[in-house]
């Protein structure tokens, strides 16, 4: 066994591989891989014997650069001895994002050369292991497997290559697991009712991700919030600060001591009420941070544990709570459709948990990490060229760290703490929801905090209302799945709790917002003149059904010449009692593709109404004027068409004495007077759309990727996607205005972010942290 050694107040580091007394200054690089050596030794089984640090080899290919390794493990330590070739390679690094491939250049260009059986990425979120395939260039990563290799393991032929077959094995299924067996727990102890029990594992959960953030980068090994932990914090509080507190203080027990805290962290996000406090035994509290000990949530990447609270929430919800969520075959399939671009601003009105907005998050964020990938190519291209290759050891380390430093500057464009990043723009920018229900706006806003997004973006509040960020004419994209069937009250008002000045972030709004000081008078006015919310909506007056309205309100969300795709129930599109609703509708967006989804895919969720989704366009203001244009000359043309006819019969009805029509004469005079305005409002109707004339994609889907039990089959819409992605981008359907269109420089040795304006003029961003 061995342990991590520093000296001089923590500056320097002991380095075992290099010698026994090599001490090497403390970076948090240098940190992270000598406890990987340590876990290497003490959990895997390898001696130091069979191990070294900082390797290199030179190769003659062009464009590769010179390969390093920060760990190398031989299959004992007669190969080490012999220069055989080793068997392990493993790259680390420190940074607190997830890490692509092209940031272990060296070590994988490394391992390929000298044909290890393994390459292991490593940083402070994610352990990764790779089979490495021989026979490929450097650049090519092999099958990934469920683990690192032990000692007796690489030793033993058999063993290594069932770890080949074995399929990678996501820690996201034991960790949902371990959240049921959590929620189990409170049921048993505490009796609590299914919505209760999800609310004390949540304050548990973000309990446990504060204390760990806020020690993620500690030397101690207790960074982990464990149950020896959290007594050993009790038990130094109830020595050192209980003595000296006074009153009800005094007596507070040291598991809201601890929650007050990330109450505090998680203010701004409204997570929390301030009355709020856990609310179960001690025991099941400390059984569940007992059970969730094995995970370290700062460093356990968010893909793991998204996925994993998604899952949790899934079956949770759905199964006991009479919620159903839009399956992740039909969200991924929207977002895909609509293909929304960075620095475009999404919102979900009906937000419920999150799904739409973190797809969306997440769509985007792979874009972005896909540039920041081609940006890491070019700088390979530009630094490992000829010259490098004839250059002397000096210089090509030189080169190296240099590469190296610009790859570090380019992840922090990942970095959702550096407020210049582009995820930061993202995250804090771009992504806004809201739900009325509070349960389901703070899951909301958990399960985005789980998927990586920062996350204040959501807030409970009624959809059909403006707050934070969320009014009209803001989004380019929406992305949402309101509820069916029900009605918004016709008597319901707004009222005094509405008001945007009693929001805890009022003042930040009102200086972040341009127009913002308008809304919020307005809001005033609607409160003190006791305003219905239907008197709101044009379609109040046509019908109050949940659907409808929210179909006006995202079309008013939208910016002009901004997308929308909606889930709706299929009554909306052909039932004859809502045509006025369509024909509203119709006079605002265009359709730009509906599609009809088995009703199997909601079943499984908990719906029952056969849903169809459908994508619309609200209409660019030259779409506006172009439709204003054409229902005035439709509407002259036509009442001129009728115009004597109806004055005649107007003429009739009017008469008076001995010349008045009969009582009977009059109702057939004003049935036929009602049949001519309808046909009147037909005629309109129909050289309106014959006119603003354009086709409207309509496709069937026979299988969604999942049927009524849940269980997953074949999809069909990702090739629909595909065929609608080629015909809008051939009809040129929309064209997206890019926020930010950003290119990179390497100036002074230092990446910089040019961004380029409207205007034609560059913006240079310095947005790393030196």
């Amino acid at each position: 066994m061995i342990e991590l050694k520093y000296k001089d107040n923590n500056s320097k580091i002991l380095a075992p591989l290099n010698g026994a007394d090599a001490w090497l200054s403390a970076t948090p690089e240098e940190v992270v891989r000598q406890k990987f050596i340590v876990y290497l030794v003490n959990e895997l089984g390898y001696s130091l014997e069979q191990m070294a640090q900082e390797l290199k080899v030179t190769n003659s290919q062009r464009g590769t650069g010179r390969a390093s390794a920060d760990i190398v493990i031989w299959k004992t330590i007669e190969d080490k001895n012999e220069d055989k070739h080793a068997a392990i390679v493993i790259e680390c690094k420190s940074d607190n994002v997830t890490i692509q491939p092209a940031d272990y250049y060296q070590g994988l260009n490394y391992a390929t050369w000298v044909s290890a059986d393994f390459f292991v990425t490593h940083n402070t979120k994610e352990t990764r292991c790779f089979q490495v395939f021989k026979e490929k260039i450097p650049k090519n990563l092999g099958k990934e497997l469920s683990r690192i290799p032990t000692a007796s393991e690489l030793l033993d032929d058999k063993k290594k290559e069932k770890l080949f077959q074995d399929e990678k094995v996501f820690e996201k299924d034991e960790f949902a697991k371990l959240l049921h067996q959590c929620h189990n727990i409170i049921r048993n102890n505490d009796k609590l009712s299914p919505e209760a029990a999800f609310d004390e594992i949540s304050k548990i959960l973000f309990t446990k991700i504060v204390f760990e953030r806020d020690n993620r980068n500690s030397i101690d090994k207790q960074s982990i919030f464990s149950k020896k932990e959290f007594q050993r914090q009790e038990e130094e509080y109830d020595k050192n600060v209980r003595p000296y507190l006074k009153g009800d203080d005094k007596k507070t027990d040291y598991v809201q001591i601890i929650f007050r805290k990330t109450k505090e962290k998680y203010a701004k996000d409204a997570l929390f009420s301030d009355n709020d406090n856990i609310r179960i035994r001690k025991e099941s509290f400390l059984s569940i941070v007992e059970k969730l000990e094995v995970y370290n949530l700062s460093k356990t990447s968010d893909d793991v544990k998204g996925i994993a609270f998604e899952k949790f929430l899934g079956t949770t919800f759905r199964g006991e709570l009479g919620q159903f969520f839009t399956p992740r075959t039909i969200v991924e399939f929207m977002t895909n459709v609509l293909d929304p671009q960075e620095g475009e601003r999404i919102c979900d009105p009906c937000s419920g948990s999150g799904g739409f907005l973190i797809n969306a998050f997440e769509y985007i964020r792979e874009h972005i990490k896909e540039d920041i990938e081609r940006q890491k190519e070019k700088i390979k291209e530009q630094y490992f060229d000829d010259s490098y290759l004839k250059a002397s050891e000096k210089e090509k380390e030189k080169t190296d760290a240099l590469v190296a430093k610009l790859f570090k500057q380019l992840n922090e464009e990942l970095n959702l703490d550096n407020d210049k990043s582009r995820l930061y723009h993202l995250s804090h920018k771009c992504i806004f929801g809201t739900d009325a229900n509070p349960r389901m706006a703070r899951v909301s806003k958990m399960n985005m905090i789980m998927h990586g997004d920062g996350h204040g973006g959501v807030h409970h509040n009624d959809g059909l209302l403006d707050v934070n960020g969320i009014f009209e004419e803001r989004f380019d994209v929406i992305l949402t799945n309101p509820p069916f069937g029900a009605r918004v009250d016709k008597e319901l008002k707004i009222t005094a709790e509405d008001s945007l000045k009693s929001k805890p972030h009022y003042q930040d709004w009102l200086n972040m917002y341009d127009d913002y000081e308008k809304i919020i008078n307005q809001r005033e006015k609607d409160i003190k003149e006791k305003r219905k919310i239907v008197d709101k909506y044009d379609v109040g007056k046509i019908s109050t059904l949940t659907e409808i309205m929210f179909m006006e309100r995202c079309i008013r969300l939208l910016r002009k010449g901004g997308r929308m795709a909606i889930v709706l129930p299929e009554g909306v599109l052909n039932t004859s009692n809502l045509n006025k609703a369509r024909e509203y509708f119709e006079s605002r967006a265009k359709l730009i593709l509906i599609t009809s989804i088995p009703q199997d895919v909601f079943i499984a969720s908990g719906a029952t109404v056969k849903p169809s989704l459908v994508f619309l366009k609200r209409f660019t203001e030259e779409e506006e004027n172009n439709w204003a244009s054409i229902t005035k000359e439709a509407t002259e043309e036509v009442n001129a068409k009728y115009k004597k006819q109806i004055i005649e019969i107007k003429d009739k009805l009017k008469l008076r004495g001995s010349d008045a029509p009969s009582r009977e004469d009059k109702k057939v005079l004003r049935t036929e007077l009602k049949t001519i305005e309808s046909q009147v409002e037909i005629e309109i109707r129909a050289i309106i759309k014959e006119r603003f004339n354009y086709s409207v994609p309509l496709a069937e889907v026979e299988k969604a990727g999942i049927d009524s039990k849940g269980a997953r089959i074949d999809n069909e819409l990702p090739n629909l996607k595909d065929e609608f992605t080629q015909y809008r981008k051939e009809n040129e359907i929309w064209e997206t205005e890019l926020a930010i269109n950003a290119d990179y420089k390497v100036k002074n040795n230092a990446i910089v972010r040019v961004e380029k304006k409207s205007t034609g003029n560059l913006k240079e961003v310095v947005f790393y942290a030196e």
